[in-house]
This record gives structure tokens, sequence and C-alpha cells, in this order.
């Protein structure tokens, strides 16, 4: 997978191709990525994604990268047990900044210079995010790690990944599942006779109800034309397969 990929990269909000430009992408890692499936940080893990995102850091493509926080914290669950909604958020984002702070420990380890980037001045642990910025690291080869959501409450990571993927100007966001390849036509894992879909329109996810991403972040893609490629997480190679443009998973567009 040593393949350069700097030339013939296409904008996915305008369709326009731009030989000899960078890859550029945004690669949504859920909180679940980070726990593996439990509550807290399941180091090796993150330690095994950190290299694959190393293995297409050096095939020359930038890299930016919106985490969750569930392993640590969930709004939405939180306020069911009581907490006022809004407080429960914000510690849900906090809980986006560990695992930005670990994800980028690792880059580091494994030879990749990283910057993080919090929606929430936290001045000791991360830059302020500023989209300018991000840019020129993106640009000088850094990784980009987006961490505390929007910086406010009742906004899902899901749409904090395409809305930094658009001002960052990323060709394509990549969301990478637990437990499952692409987007399937029913959860396979209660029915058998779900069947995986290769191509899908916003549209569809929305009227159909896929769970691919909240409807907010599906509105938000779709409105705006961007390209999103849903693939599976648990086959060892396959964040570095989806970060160099392999056609895995399923292809979301915006007709």
């Amino acid at each position: 997978m040593g393949t350069q990929v700097t030339q013939g990269t296409t904008d996915a909000t305008t369709g326009e191709t731009f030989p000899g430009e960078a890859r550029r992408v945004l690669l949504k890692l859920s909180g679940e990525a980070f726990g593996g499936g439990q509550i807290g940080l399941a180091s090796d893990v993150v330690r095994r994604v950190a290299a694959e995102i190393a293995e297409a850091v050096a095939a020359g493509v930038q890299v930016a990268i919106v985490v969750g926080g569930g392993n640590f914290f969930r709004g939405a669950e939180l306020s069911q047990q009581g907490l006022d909604r809004a407080r429960a958020d914000y510690m849900g984002m906090l809980g986006t900044v560990m695992n930005c702070l670990a994800l980028q420990d690792f880059l580091e380890q494994a030879g990749v210079s990283t910057r993080v980037q919090t929606a929430i001045a936290m001045g000791q642990v991360a830059e302020p995010y500023i989209p300018l910025r991000a840019i020129r690291h993106l640009e000088k080869g850094r990784v980009v790690i987006f961490g505390a959501g929007a910086g406010m409450p009742y906004f899902s990571t899901d749409t904090v990944a395409a809305q930094r993927s658009l001002e960052t100007h990323c060709q394509e966001v990549l969301m990478g599942k637990n437990g499952v390849d692409g987007v399937y036509s029913a959860d396979p894992r209660t029915n058998p006779d779900a069947i995986k879909l290769d191509t899908l329109t916003y549209t569809d996810a929305l009227v159909e109800g896929l769970a691919v991403m909240d409807a907010t972040a599906l509105s938000l893609c779709r409105d705006n034309n961007v390209h999103m490629r849903v693939f599976g997480m648990d086959t060892p190679g396959n964040v570095t397969r989806a970060l160099l443009g392999e056609k895995i998973g399923t292809l979301l567009t915006a007709d």
C-alpha cells in the first residue's frame, strides 16, 4: 500500500478534478472504535488504527479526523438518566478530547506529526479550532484531529464531521463502523435477509430510516454534495484502504 495518491483528486463538493493536488479526506472515528466496544480506552485498537493512518499519510494522503466520545460519555444517554441535556453533551465533548489525545500520542509514536484542535478552548492540551490553520497543517503533512464536537450541545459528532470536512475542503468523508462493513438494507445483526448496498443516496437513507448517521448530518451532506464512504473497521488494513481511496464499503452521494 505504498502507492502515492497525489494526483487526479476530485473535490466532493463540486465534482471538479484537480490534477496534482493531494487527496484530502476526513475520517470519522466513533467512540466505540476507541473503546473496542467497551467503556474506556482499548489501547491496542487505537494503536492499530494509528498505524494504519500513518501508512496512508506516508503515501501522501492529507488526513483530518473527527472522533466521538461514546466510550466515555454519551450526552443523549446521560440525559435519560436525569442529567440536563446540555450539560450531558458537554461531558460527551470532553470525552472526545480524551480520545483525541490518545490518538495523537499513538500517531506521534508512529512518526506522524499531529495537531489536536478543539471547539472548546483548552490551551494547555490543544489548539483552538481555526479552519485556515487546520488547512495549513494538512498541507504540511500533519494529521489534524478535531475534538470537543461543535462546542455546542445538541450536535452529534456525525454532523461535526460533515461540517469540518466542508470547511477544510476535504474531498471525501470516511465513516468507520464497528460490526458492519457498510450500509445494509436492514440491520444485518438481527435480519439475515439484509442486503449490503454498494451505493446509496442521502435521500434514500433518510426516507428508509437507514442507521448511517443522524438526520441532520445526512441532510447537511446531501445539501452540500458531500461524498461519503461507510466502511467496516473490524478488518485489519481497512482504514488505510479507505484513506487511499479503495472502493470498499458503501458510497453515499447526493444523487
